[in-house]
């Protein structure tokens, strides 16, 4: 059950001193309420609203991801790892990015770039591990269906670049109608 809404002013308890938060929902809370009342303990999360990214944008991205990744000979999972490199968010738990070791071969970086299960960007950080093997740092990076609608405008944004960069025309890189859908709803122009 998600709900969206405002958080009011607490309510403070002077003898226990414990807080009731008070929730006014933007949605009909009535049944949920009554599902949930008389239950000694329940779960919270309380987070800024986002809007999340619309299918439309995620559809356009892998088209034409696919129409870049045919230009530069390059598979879709590769040319997706790139796009997240460059435009991508890290992956984020309690406020610090997370980071692994790969051992730093070509066949792992092969492996890294065409993986689809996860998504890693290298770092400049190369150190000989205990077993002398030499390992690479690389950053951990969210899969681009966790994006809100800012972050998804911002990957295809790079994408759109990286397209133009290619040599990819405005006819090729979008339709007129996904061009006016873009702007409107993204904020993303293409020109």
């Amino acid at each position: 059950m998600r709900f969206t809404g405002k958080l009011k002013e607490p309510i403070i308890d002077f003898v226990t001193h414990r807080l009731t938060i008070l929730f006014e929902p933007n949605e009909d809370f009535l049944e949920t309420y009554e599902e949930l009342k008389g239950k000694e303990v329940l779960s919270l999360e309380i987070k800024p609203y986002r809007k999340k990214r619309s299918l439309d944008a995620n559809g356009y991205y892998w088209v034409l991801l696919t129409k870049l990744a045919k230009v530069m000979n390059t598979s879709n999972a590769e040319m997706h790892n790139l796009m997240l490199i460059h435009y991508g968010e890290p992956e984020i738990i309690e406020g610090k990015p997370i980071y692994m070791t790969v051992p730093d071969t070509e066949d792992a970086e092969k492996k890294v770039m065409q993986a689809t299960e996860y998504h890693l960007m290298p770092t400049s950080q190369v150190r000989q591990g205990v077993d002398g093997v030499m390992y690479r740092t690389y950053k951990l990076l969210r899969g681009s269906s966790t994006y809100n609608t800012e972050e998804m405008a911002r990957l295809i944004d790079g994408l759109i670049t990286s397209c133009k960069e290619a040599g990819m025309t405005d006819a090729a890189i979008a339709t007129p109608d996904e061009k006016r859908l873009l702007k409107e709803r993204y904020g993303v122009d293409i020109g």
